[in-house]
């Protein structure tokens, strides 16, 4: 069975199989953790860009080095949906931005990337995707879709109803997972540009979101180096992960690739050598 945002997987571990059916809601089956990035690599990289009139943000470097972690470990892109396993088609990431001249009310929806894309494009998509939600927040599939559903007295609940019965079903139009900021392969929260310290967000149920990245305030982690104890000031990134999609040892060898890649961003520049697909 074929979704308009997936194609399910049926030759996976029996484990996967079995999983949905022990765990088949998405907030049983959450895990987190919190990965500590040093700061220095990335704020040397970012810096040196700046003298040569580049401005890469951090934002931008924590979005393309998980872009090119999950072209490299495409479980990542995984979703359960109605107890099935699927590969996501696309790689879209929900993000909150706020609206202009507002600290305390945002627009949340969704910008699309390639696995192909380097950090520059991915910089670029982002700051395009920012300034457009920021000034015409309205103008996005989200708030139309939104609007149409608060227009027409009792159409919320009826309407939220069909669409959660289409989703289950594989029945839900293009154009609904498109307006959806809850499909995506990530949610991403800055909570760092609002001095805000990380945390643990919630995968959430409605849709088909399989991990949650929340950055937080900077903060000094103690680290040893032989027999002396140093301070590393790091940017700490809470995530949230749907077990389901794939295994603990999985993740944990990504997570370390993901984190490779932050410590030298220059090899984002380029695109990847290898984009491994499931379909």
């Amino acid at each position: 069975m074929r979704r308009a945002d997936g194609k399910r997987l049926r030759n996976t571990d029996p484990m996967y199989t079995v999983a949905p059916f022990i765990m088949d809601k998405r907030y049983d089956a959450m895990n987190m953790i919190t990965i500590d990035i040093p700061l220095e690599p990335m704020q040397k990289y970012i810096n040196a860009k700046r003298k040569e009139g580049q401005n890469v943000s951090h934002m931008a470097l924590i979005l393309a080095a998980y872009l090119r972690t999950a072209a490299e470990y495409p479980q990542l892109n995984r979703f359960i949906m109605n107890k099935r396993i699927y590969a996501r088609t696309e790689f879209p990431v929900g993000m909150v931005v706020l609206k202009s001249g507002q600290t305390d009310n945002g627009t949340m929806t969704k910008m699309y990337f390639e696995f192909e894309d380097t950090l520059f494009d991915v910089n670029n998509k982002i700051n395009t995707f920012v300034e457009e939600n920021r000034q015409t927040p309205d103008a996005n599939p989200t708030e139309k879709l939104i609007k149409v559903l608060l227009n027409i007295p009792g159409l919320l609940p009826v309407g939220v109803a069909l669409f959660k019965w289409m989703d289950r079903h594989g029945l839900l139009p293009k154009s609904i997972i498109k307006a959806s900021p809850f499909h995506a392969s990530l949610v991403i929260s800055n909570l760092a540009s609002i001095r805000t310290n990380h945390i643990y967000h919630h995968c959430y149920e409605f849709g088909t979101t399989s991990v949650f990245f929340a950055m937080g305030n900077s903060r000094e982690v103690p680290k040893r180096k032989g027999n002396e104890i140093h301070f590393e000031k790091c940017m700490p990134i809470g995530v949230v992960m749907d077990e389901r999609i794939c295994s603990g040892s999985y993740f944990a060898i990504a997570f370390r690739r993901f984190k490779s890649y932050l410590a030298d961003p220059t090899k984002l520049e380029t695109p990847p050598t290898v984009v491994n697909k499931e379909f």
